[in-house]
C-alpha cells in the first residue's frame, strides 16, 4: 500500500529515469505544467522533483494596513503602501531567515541513493546513509535545491517594480547550457511531447526562481505570475524554508507556525533599509552555513559584513520577539509566547533541535535514514487508519473530486488554439 512519506528527502531512488514527470491532462495549461517540469528535469535532474518541503503562506490582516499607514503618516495610495511594506517584511526576513533552518531544519541525513554515491561534503552514517554532523537542512543546502544558472541572478527586493523587472530579465535572457538542450527535440512537430523545456532562458517561468521567501499574488489561469503582481500587487508572502517535520503526523506543528507568524510580523514592524548586492550575498552565505553546519559550536554568520556568533544572534532575535508574542497572546491566548520560549531553549541547547533529535534517534536505534523515515511514515499511516471515517467529510471529498474532474473536462474542451500558439501568447503577455 502507499503511504505518505514523513520526511523532506526521498529514499530508495533507482535513478532519474525511474522518476515520472507529473501529468496534468491534455489542456494547454496542463501541458504547459508538464513541459515546465520536463524542463526542470533537463536542468537539474528529476531527483530534485521528489524533494518535499512545507510552504508557509502569510498575509497581514487586511484591517491592519490602514491603521499602520495612519500611524506612520504615510500618504501613498493604500495598494502602493501595502506592496512597499510587504517588501520591507521580505528584506528583514531574508536577514534573519537562517534562523528557520537552525530551528526547524529536519534533513541532516539522506539516503546514498539520492546521489548514487557519497558527496565529499558529507560523512558516512552507515552503508545506506550519509549525513552532516552538524547539518540542519541538507534540503536547503547546496546538495538539495540548487540552480547554477541562478547563481549570478541578483533579484532586488527593494521595490515591487525592481523585483518584477529582475524576474522578467531572467525569463527572457538565454542561458547557453539550456540553449544546447533546445526547446524541442530534434525534428519536433510542436506537439507537447516533443518539448524539452518551455524556453532556453535562465528561468522558464517566474516560479522557477528559487528564493527563501517570495511575494505572491493569485494568478488567473494562464496569467504570468509577474503580470499578476504588477496588476494587483502583493497578496501574501510565501516562505519556502520549512522541511517536512518527521515528528509531526501532518508534516508541520502548530507551535512552529506560531513562531514563524511572530517572526514575520516582527519583520514587518521593524525598520527595513534597502538591501544591496553585498547584503544579499551575505544573506545567502548565512543560509548555506545554517543549513550545512548550523549546530557547529561557535559557528559564525555575517551580520552587516561582520562576523557574529550564530547562537548569540539567535538568542537576541528570539528575546526580541517576546513582547510581540505576549501582545498576540493577549488577544488570542493561543501560545505565541510559549512557542518563542521553546525556540529559545532550542537555541541554547542545539541537541534539542529537530535535526539533532533525528540523528540521535537513528544512532540509538541503529537505523538508516530510510528505516527512520519509514518507521515514522508507517506509524502515522497506521494512526490515521485507526481513526473512524467521517461520512460528511468523505462525501465532501467525493463531490469535490467530481467537480474537479468536470472542470478539467471543461478546460480541455475549451481549448481552441495549438499548444505552440498558447505558449507564444503566454510569453507575449505584458
Amino acid at each position: 500500500r502507499e503511504i505518505l512519506w514523513a520526511t523532506s528527502m526521498p529514499c530508495r531512488l533507482q535513478g532519474d529515469d525511474k522518476i515520472p514527470i507529473a501529468e496534468y491532462g491534455s489542456s494547454n495549461v496542463g501541458r504547459m505544467k508538464h513541459v515546465y517540469r520536463q524542463g526542470l528535469a533537463y536542468r537539474y535532474g528529476r531527483t530534485m522533483q521528489v524533494i518535499a518541503g512545507v510552504h508557509f503562506n502569510y498575509s497581514v490582516p487586511v484591517g491592519l494596513w490602514p491603521l499602520l499607514r495612519k500611524m506612520e503618516q504615510d500618504e501613498r495610495p493604500l495598494r502602493e503602501y501595502i506592496d512597499a511594506r510587504y517588501f520591507d517584511l521580505l528584506r528583514n526576513f531574508q536577514r534573519v531567515g537562517w534562523l528557520i533552518l537552525y530551528l526547524f531544519g529536519s534533513s541532516p541525513a539522506v539516503c546514498k541513493s539520492f546521489f548514487g554515491g557519497r558527496p565529499q561534503s558529507l560523512s558516512e552514517f552507515d552503508a545506506h546513509t550519509v549525513y552532516g554532523r552538524h547539518a540542519t537542512s541538507l534540503r536547503m543546502s547546496d546538495i538539495g535545491y540548487h540552480n547554477t544558472s541562478q547563481a549570478n541572478l541578483d533579484i532586488s527586493y527593494n521595490r515591487l517594480d525592481d523585483y518584477v523587472a529582475g524576474l522578467e530579465y531572467a525569463i527572457h535572457t538565454p542561458y547557453p547550457p539550456y540553449e544546447r538542450v533546445g526547446v524541442r527535440k530534434n525534428g519536433g512537430s510542436g506537439d507537447p511531447g516533443d518539448y524539452n523545456q518551455l524556453s532556453t532562458s535562465m528561468l522558464q517561468i517566474a516560479n522557477e526562481y528559487y528564493s527563501f521567501a517570495r511575494p505572491k499574488q493569485i494568478a488567473m489561469s494562464g496569467e504570468k505570475p509577474t503580470l499578476a503582481l504588477r496588476r494587483r500587487g502583493v497578496a501574501y508572502i510565501e516562505v519556502r524554508a520549512l522541511d517536512v517535520d518527521p515528528f509531526s503526523a501532518v508534516g508541520v506543528r502548530e507551535d512552529t507556525m506560531r513562531f514563524i507568524e511572530v517572526l514575520l510580523l516582527n519583520c514587518l514592524l521593524t525598520e527595513s533599509a534597502p538591501a544591496n548586492t553585498d547584503e544579499r550575498k551575505n544573506n545567502q552565505f548565512n543560509y548555506s552555513r545554517a543549513a550545512c553546519c548550523g549546530r557547529t559550536p561557535g559557528i559564525k554568520l555575517l551580520d552587516g559584513g561582520a562576523e557574529r556568533d550564530l547562537q548569540e544572534w539567535a538568542i537576541a532575535i528570539c528575546e526580541g520577539l517576546a513582547p510581540l508574542a505576549d501582545l498576540l497572546d493577549a488577544g488570542t491566548g493561543n501560545g505565541y509566547a510559549a512557542s518563542v520560549r521553546a525556540r529559545l531553549e532550542e537555541v541554547r541547547n542545539p541537541e534539542s533541535t529537530p535535526s539533532a533529535r533525528i540523528l540521535a534517534e537513528m544512532r540509538e536505534r541503529q537505523e538508516s535514514f530510510f528505516d527512520f523515515a519509514l518507521r515514522h511514515s508507517q506509524a502515522y499511516s497506521d494512526d490515521f487508519a485507526r481513526q473512524p471515517p467521517d461520512d460528511e467529510i468523505t462525501t465532501r471529498f467525493v463531490e469535490m473530486a467530481a467537480r474537479s474532474h468536470a472542470s478539467q473536462r471543461d478546460i480541455e474542451a475549451a481549448d481552441s488554439i495549438s499548444f505552440e500558439d498558447y505558449l507564444e501568447q503566454y510569453f507575449a503577455q505584458a
